[in-house]
């Protein structure tokens, strides 16, 4: 039920986003749309999901060893020439025998079993918070592909817009040559200027398609769709507060990270491991055997005397030397799985609050820029203006509106990548807090005015 419901609703988002797909290869999306994506199309989150059942089939592995097991079947027993009887003379005996019915059998190593369930279960809890942290991991990448695809549309618009200025400029100057009003050098530097925004502008178009190509990937679709976003205006997003004190966030972090639960479930699975080899063993291990069934036979060939027969047996046992007691050599190697484990945890923590103070003071630092690139890019416009309102064609104003068209095109790919980075730090951070749990996260979106 559940493949059918995630099969129908990934067909209903390419049938959203995608209705010119079959013909252009071009599919339309939105952030939302790839972050639902991820979580039932991406390989890694799949593969984590599987680690998950070979857990879990494990732990139900470890609880079957607490039942016993039946083997129905028929024996045959034949014996010719000496045997010794029981008062120890030798004799001449021709005999046979034949048995069918069901052997009942319960042989369990009480101490080993019960260990190694709870050892399999805290497995299977890490193998689950695996899952949780992969999760987190891709809907992450997916957040940066698409940024980085919704930046490189919007390099191409800023590069389109450049050639176009650049362009006009060389025609206008051209008419100016052709008048006799101007210097045909001044017309060769803005056929220059010209010729490489066409080069930017091809650049960019690369880079929309690499960038399509990377998003594609993470989402395992097919390699010849080309994604675009659904609105390639990159602005600035709001979803996590800085406001809070550093070490709070630290400890929102610990508490909420899948990656702490998981190196302290592996703890746990170290620690039962241990404990079972070292107290497994003291648990003696009981045996039974009982089979139902009938017994014919007798001497020589003789087939008859068919009857019912029960046969019962029952044990306890300890075990002493490898695998049992005194095997120092698992003993060690318990201990050292649970140091090591221990040490992880240890690093898993410095990880996490590494990771928390380096997203937030991006997050803050990318905030301080994207107020001076907007102040950049206001000035940038405003000196292109200037420059462009002198109607004379001197050596000193064609590079110094050549210069001012430069100083546009980069502040404006500036104030892009910043912005682009701004986001894509925000949902580090939001990561880093373990909070990227749900595809479905509410983004408080803001625009930032610029022309």
């Amino acid at each position: 039920m559940k493949r059918w419901c995630l099969a129908v609703a990934i067909f209903a988002v390419f049938a959203h986003f995608g209705a010119r797909a079959a013909e252009s290869k071009l599919l339309t999306i939105d952030l939302p749309s790839a972050l639902r994506l991820a979580g039932a199309q991406n390989l890694d989150v799949q593969l984590a999901r599987e680690k998950l059942a070979e857990a879990r089939a494990e732990q139900e592995s470890a609880i079957e060893r607490f039942f016993p097991w039946v083997a129905p079947g028929v024996t045959y027993r034949r014996h010719d020439n000496l045997i010794q009887n029981t008062e120890g003379l030798i004799e001449q005996v021709d005999k046979q025998s034949y048995a069918s019915g069901g052997t009942f059998i319960a042989q369990t190593d009480i101490g080993d079993a019960i260990f190694k369930s709870l050892e399999a279960y805290q497995l299977a809890k890490a193998a689950r918070h695996g899952v949780d942290a992969q999760q987190q991991e891709t809907l992450l990448a997916v957040a940066g592909a698409y940024f980085d695809l919704a930046a490189a549309h919007g390099a191409v618009g800023v590069a389109r817009e450049a050639l176009r200025a650049s362009s006009d400029y060389a025609a206008e100057i051209d008419r100016a040559v052709n008048a006799g009003i101007a210097f045909k050098g001044d017309a060769l530097r803005v056929k220059v200027l010209q010729q490489r925004d066409e080069i930017a502008l091809r650049r960019a178009q690369e880079n929309v398609r690499l960038a399509s190509a990377k998003l594609a990937q993470i989402l395992h679709l097919d390699p010849l769709v080309e994604l675009a976003p659904r609105d390639s205006n990159v602005v600035p997003i709001s979803i996590v507060s800085t406001k809070e004190p550093l070490g709070d966030l630290v400890s929102q972090a610990l508490a909420a990270r899948p990656e702490t639960q998981q190196s302290a479930a592996l703890l746990s699975a170290a620690q039962h491991a241990k404990n079972g080899a070292i107290y497994g063993p003291l648990v003696p291990s009981v045996g039974g055997q009982a089979f139902l069934g009938q017994l014919g036979g007798g001497k020589d060939s003789s087939t008859g005397n068919l009857g019912e027969s029960e046969d019962y047996v029952a044990s306890v046992s300890w075990r002493v030397g490898p695998g049992g007691l005194f095997d120092f050599g698992n003993i060690h190697g318990r201990q050292a799985r649970l140091r090591g484990a221990a040490l992880t945890v240890d690093k898993v923590i410095d990880q996490v609050a590494g990771e928390v103070v380096a997203s937030r003071t991006r997050v803050q630092s990318l905030a301080d820029q994207i107020d001076t690139a907007k102040q950049s890019l206001a000035d940038a416009q405003e000196a292109l203006r200037l420059g462009r309102e002198r109607k004379e064609f001197g050596v000193g104003v064609v590079l110094e509106t050549i210069l001012a068209e430069q100083d546009l095109t980069r502040a404006r790919n500036d104030y892009l990548n910043i912005v682009t980075n701004y986001d894509k730090a925000q949902y580090d951070l939001l990561k880093a807090l373990g909070r990227l749990g749900s595809p479905h996260s509410t983004l408080r979106q803001f625009r930032v005015p610029h022309d």
